[in-house]
């Protein structure tokens, strides 16, 4: 039928609407028009006033205004010297329904439609709506609906439009029945098949999607085996054949793949060419391969991208590294020759900065280490991503080098950030299981002005402590990056609301800090404050701190800090990879009141292990000592450690692990040496996402009197899950914990919660 239409189309195009004698024209009128205006025919037509109208000039014509697409039928009259257009225009799109769909989103759906001149409102085509149901029909084909069906309804309605609904029936996802894979002889079978997502059909995996075919995934999972085999040295290792049979229901796939595995290779010599330094020392140390070893395709491409670092650092941002191998087949060893080809080394013209709405320029400007007119370096490009990250106040952070056009040596820097809101004004409730019920006020504005300045406010009543606290950053104090705050804080504690030993504290301070880099990622701590003590007992203060209190029940102190850390992670919130670590001293002044010092070591490394899983280690060391007058009392005991809870090691009680008092009913008093560490298995909780994280978790941790020795056999450990989240009221924090060696007088608390307190 479609071919009939086709024919006569062509024989309305390429005879004339009607036999006529020359004539000139002196008007042309159009008639027929409904949404279209006279302009746009006009426009299209090619005859004008005073041109000479022939047959050959009406079929030009007439063809020319039907391949607008506008027209469904188009016909040239006279009326005496007038030339009469008479066009029926095709139908406009009224609205476009979609049903049916559940896999594939409809504003996903649209958007194809929309790009493919489907639109509301536009001249509504039939080749375009089938092209569309051929696309659909082929997308869940490649997801494994083979029964899926699309179908169109045109539906005319008024003012010459149409009602285009497309129903889907998506039908069921094809099963695999059985995963066959023929030549596996020197390799486990079942090792190679462990190494593809997909799996046949299993009694066992009721609620498991593995078994649903798609040729996407298939595609990986040969490409998963293919690099199972290359890595453990079967060098010439080739998948031969890959088909998909179907069951005549369409709802079973069988799934056959040949492989042929080859010999075992293992490498031989490996040498760098193509560069005048290329058998320099420091080049070749970045060739890893060991001679001898099982042949990896693995080390040849991490070989491969150490070189490529090397040169790209010297601003050969286009070098390309090309891995030769020279096969022995009767040795079976593998000799491998890295290429360089350095190509043009370039240098930055200029680096652009978009997306930022609030933020100024120069606080994005200043924590790059890739500079306008220098060669290029890929690790200046990394480390400057990296910076941008960590400061917490973007969402996103995206750095591009296209090539300058026209130019082999220059290329620009594109960095385009997305902003995270930095300034709140919030009034929270919260809960947590080391401090109770927790109201709060807070003005937060971490990015003042735009300037990367922090300013904040902050009012929190909890059941054991009320604090006031107003801080002011400035990140660039001086041009080099020192950093200076200042810190109010006014803080009263009441430890009769926990579980601890019994007292009152009230104390003011205030202080000025610095922070000093020392180098990229490195920076020194500095700090003096003024602080102001108020001791008060209780009927259930302890008597080792009663005593304590009727000694020294108040106190000024001027207070020193200082300290080292290093920073190397990814990102401010949920880092993925790198490490951070600090030694920091608290100390008090000789001639205070309570003459104390404090020392913490801690630290943590992040590194990614596949896809979006991270494994975290962190391990921290805080002891702490009197000195001068209060050098036999020891460390305060309102500044001494506490362990267990969702902050240290979770499945204990809070503060619950270490010395207790000698009361009644004893309660945990701290102590002045504490150790703790961990290990947690980390990844997203719902996809890719940047403000949930979800893991697992092994604590161990313990807090020691003065009295007492350390002794590591004393740690307790414990181990879990946890769930992290970012939410519109604050940081959300739930872990369930068991502990692996409590003692009979160890107070345990298997879920964990804590709501508006910042995650551990």
């Amino acid at each position: 039928m479609k071919k009939i239409s086709f024919l006569l189309l062509l024989l309305t195009i390429s005879l004339p609407s009607f036999a006529i004698t020359p004539f000139t024209i002196t008007d042309i009128k159009v008639e027929g028009l409904e949404r279209l205006d006279e302009g746009t025919v006009f426009n299209y037509l090619p005859l004008k006033v005073g041109d000479e109208v022939n047959d050959e000039e009406t079929r030009i014509s007439i063809k020319e205004l039907f391949k607008t697409g506008f027209f469904k039928d188009v016909s040239l009259e006279q009326d005496g010297t007038t030339l009469i257009v008479k066009v029926v225009e095709r139908p406009s799109v009224a609205s476009i329904t979609i049903t049916g769909n559940d896999e594939l989103k409809t504003e996903d759906i649209k958007s194809g439609l929309e790009q493919s001149g489907l639109v509301e409102g536009r001249i509504f085509k039939r080749a375009i709506l089938d092209r569309i149901e051929s696309e659909l029909k082929t997308t869940y084909l490649s997801m494994g609906r083979y029964s899926a069906s699309v179908e169109s309804d045109v539906e005319d309605v008024d003012k010459n439009r149409v009602a285009v609904t497309i129903n889907i029936n998506e039908g069921r996802v094809a099963r695999i029945k059985k995963i066959n894979i023929i030549g596996v002889e020197k390799e486990k079978l079942g090792d190679v098949l462990d190494e593809m997502q997909l799996q046949d059909k299993r009694g066992y995996a009721l609620f498991s999607r593995k078994d649903q075919y798609s040729k996407q995934q298939l595609e990986a999972d040969l490409e998963s085996i293919r690099s199972y085999y290359l890595n453990r040295g079967y060098h010439q290792f080739e998948i031969v054949s890959s088909s998909v049979d179907i069951s005549p229901n369409k709802q079973n796939i069988f799934l056959n793949v040949t492989v042929e595995e080859g010999d075992v290779f293992t490498f031989g010599e490996s040498s760098v060419e193509g560069i005048v330094d290329g058998t320099s020392e420091d080049v070749l140390a970045l060739v890893t391969i060991e001679e001898g070893e099982p042949f990896s395709r693995a080390s040849v491409s991490a070989t491969r991208s150490l070189l490529t670092e090397r040169f790209a650092d010297d601003g050969y941002a286009f070098v390309e590294v090309r891995p030769n191998f020279e096969t022995n087949q009767e040795t079976k060893t593998v000799d491998t020759v890295f290429t360089v080809i350095l190509n043009q080394r370039v240098y930055v013209r200029r680096i652009d900065i978009s997306g930022n709405q609030y933020t100024r320029d120069e606080v994005i400007r200043r924590e790059l280490r890739q500079f306008e007119g220098s060669w290029y370096s890929s690790s200046s490009v990394r480390r400057s991503k990296d910076r941008l990250q960590r400061l917490g106040i973007f969402e996103t952070v995206q750095i591009e080098t296209p090539s300058v056009p026209g130019t082999t040596d220059q290329v620009d820097m594109k960095v385009i950030i997305t902003e995270r809101d930095t300034g709140s004004v919030l009034f929270s409730a919260g809960y947590s299981d080391e401090d109770g019920i927790l109201f709060g006020a807070e003005f937060e504005q971490r990015n003042l002005f735009g300037s990367g300045k922090d300013l904040s406010v902050r009012l929190n009543d909890s059941d054991a402590v009320d604090t006031f606290e107003v801080s002011y950053t400035n990140p660039y104090y001086t041009p080099d990056g020192i950093s200076r705050g200042f810190n109010y804080t006014k803080r009263d504690v009441d430890s009769s609301e926990v579980d601890t030993a019994e007292y009152i504290l009230n104390s003011d301070s205030f202080g000025v800090y610095y922070k000093i880099p020392i180098a990229e990622t490195n920076t020194f701590n500095v700090g003096v404050a003024y602080e102001k003590l108020d001791l008060e007992a209780t009927t259930e203060t302890p008597p080792e701190f009663r005593q304590a209190i009727a000694n020294q029940p108040e106190g000024q102190d001027i207070v020193i800090t200082a300290g080292v850390s290093k920073d190397t992670r990814d990102d401010f919130f949920f880092p993925s990879r790198g490490a951070t670590g600090a030694i920091s001293l608290e100390t008090t002044v000789p001639g205070s009141d309570y003459e104390y010092y404090k020392l913490n070591i801690e630290g943590a490394y992040y590194q990614p292990i596949s896809g979006s899983l991270t494994l975290k280690g962190g391990a921290g060391y805080a002891f702490g000592d009197g000195f001068g007058d209060s050098s036999e009392t020891g460390l305060p005991f309102f500044k001494n450690y506490f362990a267990g809870g969702p902050r240290s090691v979770r499945g204990f009680n809070s503060r619950s692990l270490g010395p207790k008092d000698t009361g009644l009913t004893p309660e945990p008093t701290g102590g002045d040496t504490r150790i703790l560490a961990n290990i947690e298995l980390l990844g997203p909780a719902f996809g890719d996402t940047r403000d949930k994280r979800f893991g697992l978790f092994v604590d161990s941790g313990m807090v020691w009197g003065n009295t007492e020795d350390v002794d590591l056999g004393g740690l307790r450990y414990s181990t879990g899950i946890f769930f992290n989240w970012y939410s519109a009221i604050g940081p959300f924090s739930i872990s369930y914990g068991l502990p692996i060696n409590e003692e009979d007088d160890d107070d345990t608390e298997e879920f964990q919660i804590s709501i508006g307190t910042v995650f551990r």
